[in-house]
This record gives C-alpha cells, sequence and structure tokens, in this order.
C-alpha cells in the first residue's frame, strides 16, 4: 500500500507523492512516485513522463506523511441536548 507524502525539498516547493515504505536510517534516497505540487499540477523541474523520481536525502529538509484511509477513525462528536 503506498504511502502519500509531502516532501520539503531545500530550496524548492514541496512536492506531493507516494512512497512504497517508510524508508530505513540506511537509505541514501528518498524514491517517490506520481510526483505533483501541492495543487496537483506537474512539478516544473520534473520532466512530465517521469513516473518516479530518486530524492537524496542531503535535499531533503523534512518529510510529512498524509493519513490513509485506514487511519482515518470516524469519531463522533460530543453535543448536549
Amino acid at each position: 500500500m503506498a504511502i502519500t507524502v509531502i516532501v520539503h525539498i531545500m530550496n524548492a516547493d514541496p512536492i506531493v507523492a507516494e512512497i512504497d515504505s517508510l524508508p530505513t536510517p540506511e537509505t541514501a534516497f528518498l524514491i517517490c512516485t506520481n510526483p505533483r505540487t501541492r495543487a496537483g499540477k506537474a512539478v516544473p523541474y520534473i520532466e512530465r513522463e517521469a513516473t518516479r523520481v530518486l530524492i537524496p536525502w542531503h535535499r531533503i529538509s523534512f518529510v510529512e506523511t498524509l493519513p490513509s484511509e485506514e487511519d482515518m477513525v470516524e469519531i463522533e462528536p460530543f453535543f448536549r441536548d
């Protein structure tokens, strides 16, 4: 199952992509599939035909993981009568 992430690259706008699994400490780069901007458009510095991008860790500031449908739990709201 793919994990949707926001990758914050140094001196560039963040990109949204999917990764297959969380990286281990030994990995030298992050393998991202389906890279796009936050608005869902093509990333200007990546070719439109590219479906997989390898980003070296020394270029990444930090990575955010977004919740999947399985992570979303319906919470019953509390209310007063």
